[in-house]
């Protein structure tokens, strides 16, 4: 008798291990069709809002309704270099909408045989333009690390407040761009003098 009820035990053990197998198979299988159902779905009705690429970038600022059409802001840029590099915007200056979406790129160029690391400050004319001038994406938001002899382009991709005073027509956003870390020129030993002894 007791042979008998460990065989039924490990029959319905067996049996759970196997139900539980089926369970886990089917789950998994559920979850790995969620995505393309998921998908399906949102093309179905049109709510792929969250996914749709043409909501970011370029995209947005064409679909932006917040474009203030009536109003044209002149943006000059301006760069200083701190350092052995070249740097330099491509344009000089850009009229643009407030509420507009714009992108302006600088050239920087390591002239150097050795890396340089180096930051950008921004600063903006007049100073009650600097609570309306948002950067979406800037080079300036970290520490750039320039490989010898490396040019590279970077973006700033900014937008102007729509409530930027009305009488401000121009903004000028100057860059100064300097090295971190930058070798220090030894300066000559002193020559040693014997210490003087009181008589």
């Amino acid at each position: 008798m007791d042979a008998q009820e460990k065989a039924l035990e490990k029959r319905f053990n067996r049996g759970m291990m196997m139900r539980l197998l089926v369970v886990v198979t089917l789950m998994f299988a559920f979850g790995y069709a969620l995505v393309p159902l998921y998908k399906a779905i949102c093309d179905i009705t049109g709510l792929n809002v969250v996914t749709t690429r043409d909501l970011y970038g370029a995209g947005a600022a064409m679909k932006n309704t917040q474009v203030d059409r009536s109003r044209t802001i002149t943006v000059e840029f301006d760069s200083n270099a701190r350092g052995p590099f070249g740097f330099r915007p491509v344009k000089h200056s850009m009229e643009v909408h407030p509420g507009e979406l714009t992108t302006i790129v600088y050239e920087v160029a390591n002239g150097q045989s050795r890396d340089i690391s180096a930051q950008a400050i921004p600063s903006y004319a007049p100073k009650q333009a600097t609570e309306y001038f948002k950067k979406v994406e800037c080079f300036c938001f970290k520490q750039q690390t320039l490989k010898a002899s490396e040019a590279r382009e970077m973006p700033v991709v900014f937008v102007i407040d729509p409530k930027l005073p009305k009488d401000v027509k121009n903004i000028t956003l100057s860059y100064t761009f300097f090295e971190i870390g930058a070798p220090v020129a030894q300066a000559p030993a002193a020559e040693a003098t014997p210490a003087s002894t009181g008589g």
